[in-house]
């Protein structure tokens, strides 16, 4: 099964159980690791199918009659990649953990300041 599958098998067992599948949710339900582009990525082109919540076994069958969302889904995927769109959507997601592990850098530096004044001050 591949990772796409699987997100779409986690969203489809989100809705069905009644919940709006969030990539949060979606990644803590995973199995394997994936990218936040990934999951972004294809729970934007996901819909619903309440039957897809399980791993289908039988790959001759899976082979001879494809799931036409997974191949919309792949087919999203290449477009996105032709057009750059998931090129932004990594940048942004990078963006956005640099600017998270500036902050905490800057905090745990404040901290360490902190420290270093009440040692020199109780000397």
């Amino acid at each position: 099964m591949t990772i796409i599958d699987e997100i779409l098998i986690c969203a489809n067992q989100l809705a069905n159980a009644g919940t709006k599948p969030t990539v949060a949710l979606v990644k803590a339900k995973l199995s394997q690791r994936a990218t936040l582009a990934m999951l972004i990525t294809t729970l934007k082109s996901w819909q619903h199918q309440p039957d897809f919540i399980a791993p289908i076994h039988n790959k001759t069958e899976q082979e001879v009659n494809p799931n036409p969302s997974t191949q919309n889904a792949s087919a999203l995927l290449e477009s996105l990649l032709e057009n750059g769109s998931i090129k932004k959507i990594i940048q942004q997601s990078l963006d956005l953990e640099l600017t998270e592990m500036r902050n905490e850098l800057s905090e745990m530096r404040s901290l360490i300041n902190n420290l270093t004044e009440q040692l020199s001050k109780k000397k």
